[in-house]
């Protein structure tokens, strides 16, 4: 039994993690065309335009995460009528959340602008990007919904299949924009587009080739998806997870944020060690949406027992991925830090720090597992207040340390916020056990 859960974790863990892998690198092949365009203000410029969207977009991922534990719940029920309903909703609501986000590009892209503060000659050209690429924010929400909904059918390597799809397209459709069809800055965001609704479009078709029957129920009656009866339990668990993306996204910007009144080596060492982090998150989302998927059926089939070694055997894998990384940080910190970044100054500055990259995913490990298995039983409410509590305990600890600790306060607030999250979230599991 348990080396056959094993093998359905890594079943699903492992196209998630190429899955994640793949996202960082689009935004790269995006930055080496703008590099070729002959000005340093074109990279600023594709970088503060993804990151407008990333703080708009971010605030949406429950498209994705509460998409995957409903629809696992509905499996492991076998509940068709259910399974259908759920992909109904979350794709009329990709679309009509993506209207919004178009309608109201004006005030999203001045606050977005206001929270990043780039140079003038920056923002000149992250508008143009950006006023483009909004254009393919009901593409975006509708793939990440379907995203979600594949997972909850045990099903990850359709996720993989469309995000691998949208960075190919992307690449050559910018690629063709910009240097043969001669259309320069605005083609990078054109491309980006094409390849959304492009992804949108094999998204439908991957629906149309694995699950015909369910397509033709869906087809049917379609508005329906929006019926507020019985639509309770759908966006109540959507809003707590809103709730939670809004809570996260205040620590990453209040992060940064504080970093950067330290000075820009300071901020370009945090940005440096945030990567490290990154790394570790690309391979314990995987995990973590392995949770999703399994403690989401069987919670539905109500198979407590095995919910139960499930979630052990997430905590053994996520112990094992924690050992690798830790023991990686430990050993070759200052190959890591030369190999993305060339600057001596910072290179030396992140390896006085770099003890707070051990303890990353160690104090981290927790949390991630546990948003994985929260979600599949669609406790939302218990995660995002555990969330809540994390936050408050990044600010107060962050504030009350001495100014003399210099950059390690903001770390060891930040290890702290991770652990509290951990922390929290095994006592609510605990007590509701």
């Amino acid at each position: 039994m348990m080396k056959g859960m094993s093998r359905d974790i890594l079943r699903i863990a492992i196209p998630s993690i190429v899955t994640n892998i793949t996202i960082p690198l689009l935004g790269l092949f995006d930055v080496g065309i703008a590099g070729h365009l002959g000005n340093a203000s074109f990279i600023a410029a594709v970088s503060v335009g993804a990151m407008m969207f990333n703080l708009i977009y971010w605030n949406f991922g429950f498209l994705r995460m509460g998409t995957s534990g409903m629809t696992a719940q509905a499996y492991g029920r076998d509940d068709r009528n259910e399974v259908v309903l759920i992909l109904k909703r979350v794709c009329l609501l990709g679309v009509l959340i993506g209207g919004v986000i178009v309608a109201l590009q004006w005030p999203l892209q001045e606050l977005a602008l206001l929270i990043i503060s780039p140079s003038q000659a920056v923002r000149k050209l992250a508008l143009t990007y950006f006023k483009i690429g909004i254009w393919g924010a009901p593409a975006t929400l509708t793939m990440m919904g379907i995203k979600g909904w594949f997972l909850g059918m045990q099903d990850s390597k359709r996720p993989m299949f469309i995000s691998v799809g949208v960075n190919v397209v992307n690449i050559v459709i910018s690629v063709l924009a910009v240097f043969v069809f001669r259309l320069g800055f605005p083609g990078i965001a054109l491309g980006t587009v094409c390849a959304e609704y492009a992804g949108l479009c094999y998204s439908l078709w991957l629906l149309r080739s694995r699950y015909p029957d369910l397509l033709k129920k869906m087809s049917v009656g379609l508005l329906h998806g929006l019926n507020m009866r019985g639509s309770g339990h759908f966006f109540g668990v959507n809003g707590n997870i809103f709730l939670r993306s809004f809570l996260l996204m205040i620590v990453n910007l209040a992060f940064v944020a504080i970093g950067a009144r330290s000075g820009d080596v300071i901020l370009a060492v945090n940005a440096l060690m945030m990567q490290l982090f990154t790394m570790f998150s690309y391979f314990m989302d995987g995990i973590a949406f392995a949770g999703e998927a399994l403690v989401g059926k069987y919670e539905g089939a109500h198979k407590i027992r095995e919910q139960r070694r499930c979630v052990r055997l997430l905590f053994a894998w996520g112990m094992l991925i924690t050992a690798v990384y830790t023991l990686i940080y430990i050993l070759i910190p200052d190959y890591i830090f030369r190999l993305l970044s060339d600057d001596a100054t910072v290179v030396a500055q992140a390896m006085q720090l770099h003890w707070w990259c051990v303890a990353i995913p160690i104090a981290g490990m927790a949390a991630f597992v546990w948003d994985g298995v929260f979600i599949g039983l669609t406790r939302t409410r218990a995660m995002a207040q555990a969330v809540l509590m994390a936050v408050v305990a990044f600010f107060v600890i962050y504030w009350v340390l001495p100014d003399t600790m210099g950059d390690n306060a903001l770390w060891f607030a930040f290890v702290s916020y991770l652990s509290m999250r951990g922390v929290v979230q095994t006592l609510q599991y605990l007590m509701k056990k």
